[in-house]
């Protein structure tokens, strides 16, 4: 038995699909089992509530074999670890309890640099993914630098004014992947059992862009012209404060951001095992322009 959590999410819907391609056994963690697709409903089991709760995740990884973990960060959390390393605890209770095998998880590039000690998000991942195999469980962290769905957020902006913004140099070269490759990474984690220890599993995409290389793309694809425009980091914590955000939270966004800025993405070497195939062109096309269409 597979158990994925955050099953309607970005990531997750895709993994459970992924799975179920597969005709894997499948077990989810919902807090609103309504959410899941009804063909995806009767083909896997359902545990209702949030991952976060011991009784929940006790519940949902008894007999489970491997576990697909993913932390939706809380906005309004007190602090980053308490988003991520706080919320993950039950869920580390639970996989000693049960003996759970193995363990894929959502994290984030940076170890490789002194930058992710003040990281903010980064940081935190990091610290879950210590925390996570401090229980002996076999876990592969797959450590991702920014998703590429993350720029369809702006999907209105880019639609009514033309331009996307972040506070990171648009002429600063990244590495960026699409949630699809993400989500099949996973699953072929998940239904491989031969792997044991722990490790990371970097997750780059195809090439390093730069902000400005993807508004000149976006421009071609959306036959319109499309700008980055750089903004300030407080401008950019502002916005967040005032969409709900904590203090915290938005501190941490932040301080992740300016971390990328200074390079943290760039310490890991694209390879044939960590490159993945969807390139933003293709993104673009496939996510991007109908999110602006609509």
């Amino acid at each position: 038995m597979i158990v994925v959590t955050a099953p309607t999410g970005r990531i997750g819907h895709q993994v459970v699909d992924n799975l179920l391609a597969r005709n894997a056994p499948v077990r989810v963690i919902s807090r609103d089992p309504s959410r899941l697709p009804a063909e995806t409903r009767e083909r896997v089991e359902v545990v209702e509530g949030s991952h976060g709760d011991l009784d929940v995740v006790t519940e949902a990884f008894a007999g489970a074999h491997a576990v697909f973990w993913l932390v939706p960060a809380d906005p309004r959390a007190p602090s980053v670890e308490a988003a991520y390393v706080g919320f993950s605890g039950p869920a580390c209770k639970a996989l000693e309890q049960h003996r759970v095998a193995r363990l894929v998880g959502v994290s984030a590039l940076g170890r490789a640099t002194a930058l992710a000690g003040d990281a903010g998000n980064v940081t935190a991942s990091l610290a879950m993914d210590d925390l996570i195999a401090s229980t002996g469980v076999n876990y592969r962290a797959l450590t991702m630098p920014s998703f590429m769905d993350n720029i369809a957020r702006q999907a209105a902006m880019i639609k009514n004014e033309g331009v996307f913004t972040s506070p990171i140099s648009g002429d600063r070269k990244l590495p960026s992947c699409a949630t699809q490759d993400i989500a099949l990474v996973a699953a072929g984690l998940l239904i491989d059992t031969s792997w044991t220890g722990v490790a990371e599993v970097p997750v780059l995409g195809p090439q390093d862009l730069s902000f400005d290389d993807m508004a000149r793309i976006m421009s071609e694809v959306l036959q319109r012209p499309i700008r980055f425009q750089r903004i300030p980091g407080q401008a950019y914590k502002d916005r967040m404060l005032q969409a709900g955000m904590s203090e915290a939270m938005a501190q941490g966004m932040l301080a992740m951001a300016l971390a990328k800025d200074a390079g943290l993405d760039n310490a890991v070497a694209r390879t044939p095992e960590t490159g993945t195939p969807t390139s933003f062109r293709a993104w673009c096309e496939e996510v991007l322009k109908p999110a602006v269409l609509a």
